[in-house]
């Protein structure tokens, strides 16, 4: 992790992760605590909360446009809120958007939290108008803040481990060059998108930028990091 300098905010710096940080990092703490499933299957984010942070999501209703806040204090992460609609609403479409809501709040903490042991109140680097440390967590999804690209970038690697994602789709990939390396054709995308989002239990829009991180059309549909 490498740090530059902040335009805005109560820190002068912020940390900065390359893509292959932030997979080593989700992949890591996974293992760590045995939730690194040994097959392509969903990852219990739920569980992962409860064993890395001791803390067991809450849910209440939350303004309209909010699906769900981390809270923090000196220690690091101290409270996971999610919006009670996706709870009660009994539909694999909010299961899979509760599990994404789960998954950036984690990265949150885990590629951020260490800014709160500075003993501040950074209210004005993550939401105007707070008077305590919250990242609220919008469906509008990525507006430009660095915060949300690093926790958006980190529910990819935490719900769909790089290896896994492979192993998932291995039938899909076509090896190519002298050294075989594995790419997705443009007419496999959406099959693989498919497989992803079943296999792993996320919603296809998840499953898609994942897959456009890991094999970028741009260069050739080639797994870079």
């Amino acid at each position: 992790m490498k740090t530059t300098r902040s335009s805005g905010g109560l820190f002068r710096e912020r940390p900065y992760y390359e893509q292959s940080e932030i997979e080593k990092i989700c992949t890591d703490e996974l293992r760590a605590i045995g939730l690194l499933p040994q097959k392509p299957e969903p990852v219990r984010i739920d569980y992962f909360i409860e064993k890395k942070f001791g803390i067991v999501p809450g849910y209440e209703d939350l303004p309209d446009g909010v699906l769900g806040y981390s809270r923090f204090g000196e220690k690091g992460l101290e409270a996971v809120i999610v919006a009670r609609s996706l709870d009660e609403q009994p539909t694999l479409a909010s299961e899979r958007v509760l599990r994404t809501t789960l998954a950036h709040e984690v990265g949150h903490a885990l590629l951020q939290g260490h800014l709160f042991a500075l003993g501040k109140k950074p209210a004005n680097l993550f939401e105007d108008g707070i008077d305590e440390p919250k990242i609220l967590c919008r469906k509008s999804g990525y507006d430009g803040k660095w915060w949300e690209f690093q926790a958006n970038r980190a529910i990819g690697s935490l719900l769909l481990p790089q290896s896994l994602v492979e192993d998932a789709i291995t039938e899909l990939l076509t090896k190519t060059g002298t050294f075989g390396m594995k790419t997705l054709e443009s007419d496999q995308r959406a099959a693989a998108i498919a497989v992803l989002a079943s296999t792993f239990n996320v919603n296809p829009a998840a499953a898609q930028t994942r897959i456009g991180i890991l094999y970028p059309l741009a260069t050739g549909g080639q797994l870079t990091l």
